[in-house]
């Protein structure tokens, strides 16, 4: 993936790279125009110059000369009109220059004059760099005005969306606060804001709608489940049934118990959402598990090992924490054949339980979703871990999973 940018060190770089391109090509654009006038105003003075020579000597002016600038002799014939540059010897500098010479045959009254008129080049040279070099002068600096003028505009004009990004990024569905969007005066800013507001407010109101509605279900199932289970425990207590009555009836118990045990979890998901959970204790964990281990140590469900270099002490609820250690506990037993070894480690702030498996798990980025199930031979309900995730989640825990050595490592940061 590429590596991302914020937008305004991205808009800067390409302001940078276009006017930096546009600097290179308008100097060199002009240096050669400039250039190019002065080459033509050299040769116009030179064609000047060449014809008031010419004038004076059909005017019967004598023949002179003003080495190396102008030079008329007598030639025996006529040649052609030469224009090029050359490098000849300044008396008046004691140095060789560059010179532009034109040089023209003409017969005036009856001789042949060759007559040579030079310019210095050097000077329309300088002339020319002087010129670009103060474009670029100006340029640079015009360039560094407008760049951090364009920044600031820019900082200013899309502040509404960067604030607005802030405000959506602290967004939350359990949150009553409202979202404090700032308006702009940019038309897509001020309807992107709009859209937002309703789209937050109409995720809002379906979430509370489908949270109210899991719970309502929840409570609504406790009556008829606990009537069903009475009416089950009547019949086996007071009529005789065949044995296969008493499977079928085994069965629904089960079905029924398990159906008890998803609604629990359920109410206790949608409390979880509600923030009902607000009793915050110094909880004793090393105390909490050592009981846990020796309930099921006595339905004599595993072989639970524990293993506490320290007393681990944790601040949230009581009943969750009891339901985070119960629920990791037994996951790990449901998974787990009779007398395997699950060890309890606490250290520090961690919690780390560990139980045997043949393989890894084929999605473990699934496994705290809720209702997922790993193998549909497993009669768990799928709720489990989805809670667990959830009590870390609302106190900030992290918890993570790991396949090593044949072992399924669940583990809990506590650490803030």
């Amino acid at each position: 993936m590429n590596k991302k940018i914020k937008l305004i060190k991205k808009t800067s770089r390409t302001f940078l790279l276009t006017g930096l391109f546009l600097a290179i090509l308008s100097s060199i654009v002009l240096y050669f125009y400039t250039k190019n006038i002065l080459e033509s105003e050299v040769e116009e003075v030179l064609y000047s110059t060449e014809v008031r020579v010419e004038s004076a000597l059909k005017n019967g002016t004598e023949q002179f000369g003003l080495p190396p600038v102008i030079e008329v002799n007598r030639v025996e014939t006529l040649g052609r009109e030469v224009l090029k540059d050359t490098i000849i010897y300044d008396p008046s500098e004691d140095e060789m220059e560059l010179f532009r010479e034109l040089s023209v045959f003409k017969n005036i009254n009856g001789t042949n004059y060759q007559i040579t008129v030079r310019n210095m080049v050097v000077e329309s040279e300088d002339f020319a760099f002087a010129i670009v070099i103060s474009n670029v002068a100006i340029f640079v600096l015009a360039f560094i005005f407008l760049f951090y003028f364009n920044t600031t505009r820019n900082l200013k004009l899309w502040s509404p969306f960067f604030k607005n990004l802030e405000q959506m990024k602290r967004f939350s569905l359990t949150s009553k606060e409202p979202l404090n969007l700032v308006d702009s005066d940019v038309l897509e800013f001020s309807e992107l804001k709009t859209e937002i507001e309703t789209l937050t407010d109409k995720v809002r109101s379906d979430y509370e709608s489908l949270k109210q509605f899991t719970e309502d279900v929840s409570h609504e199932m406790q009556t008829p489940l606990a009537i069903i289970q009475a009416k089950i425990d009547n019949l086996i207590n007071e009529q005789e049934i065949s044995d296969k009555q008493f499977e079928q009836v085994t069965s629904i118990q089960k079905d029924i118990q398990r159906l008890k045990q998803l609604n629990k979890r359920i109410t206790t998901l949608t409390k979880i959402d509600n923030n009902q959970f607000i009793n915050i204790e110094n909880v004793n964990l090393s105390d909490l598990i050592k009981e846990k281990i020796e309930s099921f140590k006595e339905l004599q469900f595993a072989n639970l090992v524990y293993t506490s270099k320290n007393e681990l002490f944790v601040s949230m609820d009581a009943y969750l924490a009891d339901i985070l250690i119960n629920n990791l506990v037994s996951n790990a037993i449901k998974h787990s054949k009779k007398n395997e070894e699950i060890t309890v480690v606490t250290k520090d702030n961690l919690l780390i339980i560990s139980n045997f498996g043949e393989k890894a798990l084929a999605h473990p980025e699934n496994l705290f979703l809720r209702f997922y199930r790993e193998s549909s031979a497993n009669q768990s309900t799928g709720l489990g871990l989805a809670i667990v995730k959830k009590i870390c989640d609302l106190y900030g825990f992290k918890i993570s999973y790991q396949f090593e050595v044949d072992h399924h490592v669940f583990s809990i940061d506590f650490s803030e």
